[in-house]
């Protein structure tokens, strides 16, 4: 009798407690967690990013143990992230292996479906551009979120006048085989590349030697302006009827004879 009084006394008092505990749960406010989880609360106020800004914990944590068991008041990702490709993606926290500081990113294994499933952009450029670049894995290059690799770790530079700098003013990254360049882009950029044509021009007499490349060859990498553009008809209409192309007597527009 009395060790029966004694465990229905012992039910009532964790009754009691559990009661009490599940009531002070439902009063948690933002506030009670920096009591237990001071660096938890640190870390989303340093790096949370929009988790710091648009959330608080307890959008996110629903109750505490050991009402609520330890695995299930840790909410998945799609509970909130849905509707676009990259949250459709397995295994968020392969990735963003902290939730307090989403943007920390840890990039592991051979990763492209992830990031351009993001970098959408990034994706269709190397699509529609096919290159050795668009061969390789993302961290490849990229070994860091947001780190921007130098061209020369993996590339020897066209001249010793040019820096990592240099090769992104001509080879957009994500598709280096369409090569562009600004009207002030100097020739030794352009004889890195392109000798002969660069010792045609220190030989010449003429005024082409005077002109920058990028004068001519205007806006698009490899064309090839017609003479007329520049001399319009400099020749009686029977000798052009005869030589109609300029080249036939001037050989070489970068040694003018």
């Amino acid at each position: 009798m009395k060790g029966h009084v004694m465990r229905t006394g012992f039910v009532l008092l964790l009754t009691f407690i559990l009661t009490s505990y599940a009531s002070a749960q439902e009063g948690l406010n933002e506030s009670d967690c920096i009591k237990c989880h001071p660096q938890v609360v640190k870390e989303v106020k340093e790096r949370g990013a929009k988790h710091k800004t648009e959330v608080g914990c307890m959008d996110c944590h629903d109750g505490h143990p050991p009402i609520v068991p330890k695995e299930e008041i840790i909410p998945k990702c799609s509970n909130c992230h849905t509707d676009e490709p990259h949250y459709a993606l397995a295994n968020c926290q392969g990735c963003h292996n902290d939730p307090h500081a989403p943007l920390a990113i840890t990039l592991k294994g051979d990763l492209k479906e992830p990031c351009i499933s993001c970098h959408t952009t990034v994706g269709k450029e190397m699509e529609q551009n096919p290159s050795l670049h668009a061969d390789l894995y993302c961290n490849k290059c990229h070994i860091a979120h947001r780190d921007i690799p130098d061209c020369l770790a993996c590339h020897e530079s066209h001249s010793e006048q040019m820096d990592a700098k240099s090769c992104r003013l001509c080879h957009p990254a994500h598709r280096p085989t369409v090569i562009t360049y600004k009207q002030d882009t100097p020739n030794s950029y352009c004889v890195a590349c392109h000798n002969e044509e660069g010792e045609g021009l220190a030989k010449t007499e003429t005024k082409h030697r005077d002109l920058s490349c990028v004068y001519c060859h205007k806006n698009v990498h490899g064309v090839t302006p017609t003479c007329e553009t520049c001399h319009g008809i400099p020749h009686s209409q029977r000798m052009m009827a005869r030589f109609p192309k300029c080249v036939e007597c001037h050989l070489d527009a970068h040694n003018l004879e």
